[in-house]
């Protein structure tokens, strides 16, 4: 082969590889610490850059972006000499590339150090209880210190999150007794609540209802006796408008003896006192009408006298004359009555002790004594 074709050839290698030396493409969000001869010159942004071949070379490629790093569940002592595991959550972000680059050796480990040694403090002056509830506190001091020690490393600390906080196992069985212990004296309490508000709102119904039925009662009461006093003043006013004789009122009189023992309930019977002056005055009734002969006409001084006594008299019911003399006929139907009286008597009492035992035969009612 021809040397100077030979020689072309190898001008026109070293003219690509100069160039493509000379050409660095960065991307976005990323960093690129540039030396020259070993030496810091300057960090790349990102895009179409050129340097200088072999003299400089890329030393660090950083990415500028927030970024998330989980440490491991480390050991941490409280103020109650509890050993407690604690891992956290880093977000961090690169703001100065050649400062990460050159200020720190790892700012990772560097980073994950100091969040160990920072919590350590921190939880040492709390007890466990104040550890578990005081989660924003930690996170805040945390950030602060971690952010002013990385401050010199161009590396700014964003958040600081506790992920997870795990007491002893014996610890955690102490906890779940005593949170146990706490839910059954709620349901005791709420169990006790409702069951005094059933007992209160129960006796308030009872004394609505007790209320509602004693005004009921009365009300009732108040009727039957409106109804009974209009009905005893109606047969009043009939019997005083009709200006009924003696002689009815004391046949109404026994004919309401019966119903004296008709009830079921009964036990014994009261017979009335009035029960011979009701007798004696329907003697004197029929006795009247014995004695009496064939209706005569009246005179006329007989019918004067008549008529003056009734107008003195009006309004008043006639009265029999006490010094009236009994016949024989009155003296047998005064009997009479008496005899129907005592049957009547008699009869209802059978009557209710039938009532009372059905086996015992009811005897029937004799008429005429």
């Amino acid at each position: 082969m021809d040397p100077v074709v030979i020689l072309t050839l190898v001008a026109a290698i070293v003219v690509v590889f100069l160039v493509a030396s000379t050409v660095r493409i960065v991307p976005q969000a990323r960093r690129y610490n540039i030396e020259r001869f070993g030496r810091y010159r300057r960090t790349l942004q990102p895009g179409l850059n050129l340097v200088v071949p072999v003299a400089d070379r890329i030393n660090t490629k950083l990415d500028v972006r927030e970024q998330v790093y989980s440490s491991d569940p480390r050991p941490v002592i409280t103020e109650d000499n509890l050993v407690v595991n604690i891992d956290t959550v880093l977000y961090y972000q690169i703001t100065d590339p050649r400062a990460a680059a050159y200020e720190v050796a790892d700012y990772l480990q560097a980073i994950d150090q100091l969040t160990v040694t920072t919590l350590r403090n921190v939880i040492g002056s709390m007890d466990l209880e104040e550890t578990l509830t005081s989660r924003e506190e930690i996170n805040s001091r945390l950030r602060a210190v971690l952010d002013d020690a990385t401050g010199k490393w161009g590396i700014r600390v964003n958040r600081v999150e506790i992920k997870a906080i795990d007491p002893p196992h014996t610890i955690k069985e102490a906890m779940e007794k005593q949170m146990r212990a706490e839910r059954d004296k709620r349901a005791a309490i709420l169990h006790a609540e409702g069951e005094r508000q059933a007992k209160i709102l129960t006796a308030e119904g009872t004394k609505q209802k007790d209320i509602l039925e004693a005004q009921g009662t009365q009300q009732a009461m108040i009727l039957r006796a409106d109804g009974e006093a209009k009905a005893v003043e109606l047969v009043f006013q009939a019997v005083h408008r009709n200006n009924a004789d003696p002689k009815i009122l004391a046949y109404k009189y026994l004919e309401t003896l019966p119903h004296l023992a008709s009830s079921d309930n009964n036990t014994f019977w009261v017979i009335p006192g009035e029960l011979t002056e009701a007798v004696r005055t329907v003697t004197r009734a029929f006795g009247d009408q014995s004695t009496a002969g064939p209706p005569r006409t009246a005179r006329p001084e007989e019918a004067a006298t008549a008529g003056a006594d009734d107008t003195s008299h009006e309004g008043r019911t006639p009265e029999l004359d006490a010094g009236w003399t009994v016949s024989l006929d009155a003296a047998t139907a005064a009997d009479e009555a008496e005899k129907q009286a005592a049957a009547a008597v008699s009869d209802a009492k059978a009557e209710a002790e039938a009532a009372k035992s059905p086996q015992t035969p009811r005897r029937g009612r004799t008429s005429g004594g």
